[in-house]
């Protein structure tokens, strides 16, 4: 089944036709920046196919360099798009960006060598479901 997915603006529309193979959350430093996150959430493929339904001349790609590293985003909003990485022979997908549910679950934590200081045990922080009050936040 395909997935399509946008970005945040909806200028750039695309489809993936295939599976993936990974789903990977990882905690380099790199994804930490591009995100500004604790993680970048990404699905893999070496044989999905990428389609831009719109807006793929205002997707940038932008090359780390010196490094593997590599990200897509719409130059209009900034948001994470798919990147077709021929050096690395996949395609790279933010599952954010996907409008289609992932049927998938995430395979691995990756790069935890690396994670942020911050990042240990969110999983025990009180949960809203929506923006918190800041003058409650901080309230013995």
């Amino acid at each position: 089944m395909n997935k399509t997915g946008s970005c945040l603006c909806g200028a750039v529309h695309f489809e993936i036709e295939g599976e993936f193979e990974g789903f990977f959350l990882c905690h380099c430093s790199y994804c930490r920046k591009d995100t500004g996150s604790a993680h970048a959430a990404n699905l893999f493929s070496t044989s999905a196919k990428l389609e831009w339904l719109s807006g793929a001349e205002i997707s940038k790609t932008f090359k780390l360099p010196g490094t593997r590293h590599s990200r897509s985003f719409c130059g209009q909003c900034g948001s994470a798009l798919p990147l077709e990485d021929t050096e690395l022979g996949h395609l790279a997908v933010p599952a954010g960006s996907l409008d289609s549910e992932v049927e998938i679950k995430p395979n691995a934590h990756i790069f935890m060598a690396s994670k942020a200081e911050w990042d240990r045990d969110l999983e025990t922080l009180p949960r809203i479901d929506t923006f918190p009050q800041m003058d409650s936040i901080n309230s013995d």
